[in-house]
């Protein structure tokens, strides 16, 4: 059984910097894609940064992109994702994913956790 369970949300000053992980059990995911999308309130789900089960290539919303950094470690099976100098626009909640299919003009992914909620004050 997959289970995707994500920590390190929180709240935190504007400028600041949260960093999310997400540990994986039930599946590898080595030749999947994993991500980070995140939903704020009366909004749709967002791609926030997608990565190979093996650590590269990455990808990045504009909106996140030179922010932040999205990590794989494959001994431990997490992903992780740093922000920094976080805006109160990224104020939402995280998901973690894997097995991706699509972030662009729509988004889908095999598994999702339940969440992590990120609110950034001024």
């Amino acid at each position: 059984q997959v289970q995707l369970v994500e920590s390190g949300g929180g709240l935190v000053q504007a400028g600041g910097s949260l960093r999310l992980s997400c540990a994986a059990s039930g599946d590898t995911f080595s030749n999947n894609l994993m991500g980070w999308f995140r939903q704020a309130p009366g909004k749709e789900r967002e791609f926030v940064a997608v990565i190979h089960g093996n650590g590269q290539p990455t990808w990045y919303a504009d909106s996140v992109r030179g922010r932040s950094t999205i990590s794989r470690d494959k001994a431990k099976n997490t992903v992780s994702l740093q922000m920094n100098g976080l805006r109160p626009g990224d104020t939402a909640i995280y998901y973690c994913a894997a097995k991706v299919t699509h972030w662009s003009t729509k988004i889908g992914a095999g598994f999702w956790g339940q969440g992590t909620q990120v609110t950034v004050c001024i």
